[in-house]
């Protein structure tokens, strides 16, 4: 009954061996090394490396390129099943993990959260497309809560450990990094002899795909890259560099995090089910000015942790942009437009952190300023988004009839 045993429709009935479930599964796979990674990472560039805002930035660039060359996803699909890539994107991920505290110098960093940073991209372009195909649209957006509130706890399981395991069993950053990437790849193992293989509902085009009618799309998503930017290039380092917060320290704001995420995560997707897209991102981008514009000016280490929690709770808002194109897509794009996608979300990402590291050598505040202008942006192109999308009503300008419903 494993995934080289059997193959089956994704809407058959399969108890807990189903796709929704599957998916659920891979997100906590994918936290318990990425959460880990992510908690370390900052601690050990400052601590173990000696990086400023110069290198930390270059290294953040390093780690977004295949977040930029996600579009190639599509060629891999033209010798491996979606589902394949999304397995040997995990096993990339559980690797680079794993070694990262082996080679502690700038390069073997750098080359390492490279190999990272390929698993992490793939498997979040498969993970996206997968989620649209298998999951239905009038209740995507709260299975997509439940699978984000899943990852959550995954990510408590590994910031707890870190938390009490740091000073507890005096750990270092090569065990810590080691066993997370090693705990990714044995729920894989699982995952592969415990599900079946899942065929597409729909054909999927194995070209690359740009249509002129998921433009709105497109530019959420390049603002989405960009906005992510500054929270998780630069949010964290403020933590580590302005405030001095240590491993254990970390560790402790992201159990908060991952806290608030396994609560709220659901009921963010059932709120967007219940009230819109459009209205969800409003509400989100809103919130992101006051936030941004905040960290620019906060002087207590207290006063910023509550920022940078309130901030993580945001991103589960973003599922309101991957329902809104589920909406107004074919089928048949979903898999091209999501490699497509992910790289247009990291244009911006391979720059910014490079650049505004730079930036902030000079003025950190300027830094947070420039992230509430482009929460701006996006929420001028939110408000863009019909109240009732489908193919044909993809955008509703200001003061514009929407296709098919009365004026708002």
């Amino acid at each position: 009954m494993s995934y080289f045993t059997q193959s089956e429709h994704p809407d058959t009935p399969r108890g807990w061996r189903s796709p929704a479930v599957l998916l659920m599964v891979m997100a906590g796979a994918m936290q318990l090394s990425f959460a880990a990674w992510w908690n370390l990472m900052n601690n050990f560039a400052v601590q173990e490396l000696a990086f400023t805002g110069k290198e930390i930035g270059l290294q953040q660039s390093i780690r977004e390129i295949p977040g930029f060359l996600s579009f190639a996803a599509i060629f891999f699909l033209l010798v491996m099943r979606e589902q394949t890539l999304a397995y040997v994107s995990l096993a990339f991920l559980g690797l680079g993990v794993a070694a990262t505290g082996y080679f502690p110098t700038a390069m073997g960093f750098y080359i390492t959260t490279f190999i990272m940073s390929v698993g992490f991209h793939y498997y979040e372009t498969m993970n996206q497309s997968l989620s649209l195909q298998w999951l239905p649209k009038a209740t995507a957006a709260a299975s997509m809560g439940r699978i984000i509130s899943v990852g959550a706890f995954a990510q408590l399981i590994a910031y707890g450990l870190i938390f009490i395991g740091w000073k507890t069993f005096d750990l270092s950053f090569t065990t810590v990094f080691a066993v997370a990437g090693g705990l990714t790849m044995v729920v894989l193992a699982f995952v592969i002899a415990a599900f079946p293989s899942f065929r597409e509902g729909v054909p999927q085009h194995k070209k690359l795909i740009l249509r002129r009618r998921y433009w709105l799309y497109y530019a959420l998503t390049f603002m989405g890259g960009a906005r992510r930017q500054i929270f998780t290039v630069f949010a964290g380092f403020l933590m580590v560099e302005r405030f001095g917060y240590d491993v254990h320290e970390v560790a402790g704001l992201f159990l908060l995090n991952g806290a608030f995420n396994m609560v709220l995560a659901p009921k963010i997707g059932q709120a967007i089910v219940r009230f819109g897209e459009r209205k969800a991102l409003m509400v989100e981008y809103v919130g992101l000015i006051g936030v941004f514009v905040s960290y620019a000016y906060v002087t207590n280490p207290h006063v910023a942790a509550g920022l940078y929690v309130v901030d993580h709770a945001f991103f589960a808002i973003a599922i309101a942009m991957k329902t809104y194109f589920q909406k107004i897509a074919d089928p048949a794009d979903i898999a091209p437009t999501a490699g497509v996608a992910f790289t247009i979300n990291h244009i911006a990402a391979v720059g910014i952190p490079v650049t505004f590291g730079l930036l902030w050598l000079i003025s950190p505040a300027a830094v947070f300023l420039a992230g509430a202008a482009m929460a701006g942006v996006s929420l001028i192109l939110a408000s863009l988004i019909p109240a009732h999308p489908v193919p044909g009503n993809e955008v509703a300008f200001w003061g514009r009839k929407p296709l098919g419903q009365a004026a708002e």
